[in-house]
């Protein structure tokens, strides 16, 4: 096949973009692309191989596979060796179990259903820990590879029109099943090759007709190809639905480059340019290179890296990939005399070293991960003391048993607190926020008593569904707990809750829920998905109305809006600073720094609970009254999830009995200034 320099300047424009992307750099949003461009290129090339030796009697299957494994497995196994001591030293226990769960499903190609089967997508925050994340597109390229030649021998018995016919037919129900695939299986379809194929039979269908009726160089097309690349890597983000029919972009513009920007065109030129060839040449190893690198500083650094750090590892994933590409990549393929000379040898020590991986990724799978090299990171007992936890049911008893929930009555009155002769009776409403903030009711519960209502995932909104729940759970939750607050004579109410959640959706950082409008709320009886729009229209009028017929009712009405989100783990943070030599040697300031790096900052118009706070700032007046918990966890332009002697939150949203307690004077302030203010009944 003859060399065509244009090539590898389009491996590098679909290289640096896939690099720049990882780093977090937010312009080139759809750096992901370059991905897809790589499948079409490969699609390509390995067909016109194919079809070159098939058409000339010299097919070897065996031949072919060890061209693969040469190409492919020492730069592979290179950078496999260079990540397990970085992931013996920080990675903690979960992320290094999960680490060599990855290692191992490299070494068959099966990564990309590993991926798949975890609960983050590729787009999700903990993706981006992981040093191996991007070996699923390898594993996709080699499910092709195991495929494409034994198709294409077999079917070539029937005439080459009949192969390619049957390589577009293919092409188009693949496609045709990625546009299914993201509305209804996203994480399948972005992983699993039956929704990628068609990228590569992209290339492939470029290869049949490059190798029969070759198209003229065309500068027009060819200029327009190299348009349509650029336009997805600037235009595309996370949020586009990918890949679908938008992943025709860039593909469509790979196809035409491949076909009409030949040696003459404008765009030939461009890609032929000195530089583009050099990163295209070590493209490959570059891209090997590059995620392991952003992903043991995302971990080592705690939390996010300077852009500076990243861009600084961006250029050192070239550098290392010239030296893996002039001293591991070129003597394997090639060389005066290639290392491993014989078909037998390659084959041979690709299947041992291969052995040796899967047996450290299994032995990293069935001892959890290594967790005896924490012991003495975490002998220090301030360590113990931020990570430790109050299960918050042991408050309520029987309450918070699994007899609480059944068919017939989903929620029961729960006494929490119930001093001899209390003053006031108080009743708090909500879903697990409302049982994970019961320790801050403490104080008055001294002489008030307190009782809980509510039920996990199921606001305190009475005739919603909740998108995800079990079909009138949540509706029948609402309505027990309020028809209680109406009748039980109580002297307070108090509404607790993940509020943002039911408007919103999960958040970033919620990855274990796949579905976008998971946890919305909808009208009993709505007959399409809530939408945020359709959420928050419901949202505020259900609020809006319980507001007012408490109000009527004389009853006090106190709403505790959401705590901020994390996007951090807390328990994890200090886990990972411990590992890392830090947690017995860090002093109160310095911890109170780490808490400070790793918090979310102040962005009251970003902040995912901003229109929730804007529905019960209309709310509030004489009757109902809205506390802010904003000033607990404020600190430096940030909002913190712990000091220097423990974590206020047991998650990334629910706060913990430290927590809890951390903004129990703000409730007991409330609470009392309420009470003063009504008469007791």
């Amino acid at each position: 096949m003859k060399y065509r320099s244009e090539i590898d300047g389009l491996r590098a424009v679909a290289v640096v973009p896939v690099i720049l992307f990882h780093a977090g750099f937010e312009v080139f949003g759809g750096g992901f692309v370059g991905v897809d461009v790589f499948f079409v290129i490969s699609g390509y090339l390995i067909t016109i191989i194919l079809l070159t030796e098939i058409e000339k009697g010299e097919f070897s299957i065996a031949r072919f596979y060890e061209r693969r494994a040469r190409r492919i497995l020492p730069a592979l196994f290179l950078v496999m060796a260079a990540c397990i001591p970085f992931a013996w030293l920080w990675m903690m226990p979960d992320q290094l179990k999960a680490f060599g769960q990855s290692v191992a499903a490299v070494v068959f190609f099966v990564s990309n259903f590993l991926f798949w089967q975890e609960s983050a997508g590729y787009f999700a925050p903990s993706a981006e820990l992981k040093p191996l994340l991007h070996t699923w597109s390898l594993a996709v390229e080699e499910q092709y590879y195991l495929l494409a030649p034994l198709s294409l021998a077999l079917l070539w018995r029937f005439g080459r029109r009949v192969v390619f016919w049957s390589v577009v037919a293919t092409a188009l129900a693949s496609l045709l099943a990625t546009e299914w695939g993201w509305r209804f299986a996203a994480r399948a379809n972005f992983f699993l090759p039956q929704f990628r194929v068609w990228e590569l039979l992209a290339g492939s269908i470029c290869g049949f007709i490059a190798t029969s009726r070759a198209p003229r160089p065309n500068n027009l097309l060819g200029a327009a190809g190299l348009a349509l690349i650029v336009f997805a890597i600037f235009a595309y983000d996370k949020e586009t639905p990918f890949p679908s029919f938008y992943a025709l972009v860039p593909v469509v513009g790979s196809a035409l480059i491949l076909l009409y920007g030949q040696k003459g065109t404008l765009v030939a030129r461009v890609l032929s340019a000195r530089a583009l060839v050099g990163i295209g040449l070590i493209s490959y190893s570059a891209y090997l290179w590059h995620q392991p690198l952003f992903a043991f500083a995302r971990i080592r650094s705690i939390g996010t890296p300077p852009e500076a750090l990243m861009l600084a590892l961006a250029a050192a994933s070239l550098i290392l990939a010239y030296f893996s590409w002039r001293f591991v990549e070129q003597p394997f393929r090639r060389g005066p005399v290639p290392l491993l000379p014989s078909r037998r040898a390659v084959f041979a020590a690709s299947g041992a070293v291969g052995v040796v991986f899967a047996g450290f990724g299994a032995y990293a799978t069935v001892t959890n991960g290594f967790p005896g090299r924490l012991k003495a990171a975490l002998a220090d007992p301030r360590s113990v003391a931020l990570l430790s936890s109050t299960e918050i049911s042991k408050l309520g008893g029987k309450c918070y048993g699994a007899e609480r929930v059944n068919t017939t009555q989903p929620v029961t009155l729960c006494p929490i607190f119930e001093p001899p002769a209390p003053k006031a009776r108080i009743l708090v409403l909500g879903d697990s926020h409302s049982y994970a903030l019961l320790p801050a009711f403490a104080r008055i519960g001294e002489q008030d008593a307190v009782y809980h209502m509510g039920y996990g995932g199921c606001p305190p909104i009475e005739r919603v569904s909740v998108a995800g729940q079990a079909k009138g759970v949540c509706q029948e939750v609402a309505r027990l707990s309020l028809e209680a607050a109406r009748t039980g004579g109580f002297d307070l109410v108090v509404l607790v809750a993940r509020w943002a959640l039911y408007t919103e959706g999960p958040d970033r950082h919620d990855s274990a829920r796949p579905g976008a409008n998971y946890y919305r709320i909808a009208d009993d009886g709505a007959t399409s998905a809530p939408t945020v729009d359709s959420a928050r229209e419901t949202f505020a009028r259900r609020m809006t109305q319980i507001a007012e017929e408490f109000t009527a009712l004389k009853i006090p009405l106190l709403i505790i809006e959401q705590a901020p989100v994390q996007p951090v783990l807390p328990r994890q943070i200090f886990e990972q600073a411990a590992l890392q030599g830090r947690g017995s040697e860090v002093d109160e300031a310095r911890l109170k720094e780490l808490v400070v790096q790793t918090s979310p900052t102040v962005d009251p118009v970003g902040d995912v609970r901003h229109f929730s706070q804007e529905v019960f700032g209309k709310l509030a007046g004489p009757d109902v009254t809205v506390l802010t918990l904003n000033p607990q966890f404020e600190q430096a332009g940030h909002y913190v999830w712990g000091d220097g002697s423990g974590s206020y939150y047991a998650d990334r949203d629910h706060l913990s009995v430290y927590g809890a307690a951390h903004v129990t004077a703000a409730v007991t302030a409330a609470i009392e200034g309420i009470l003063a203010r009504a008469p007791v009944r």
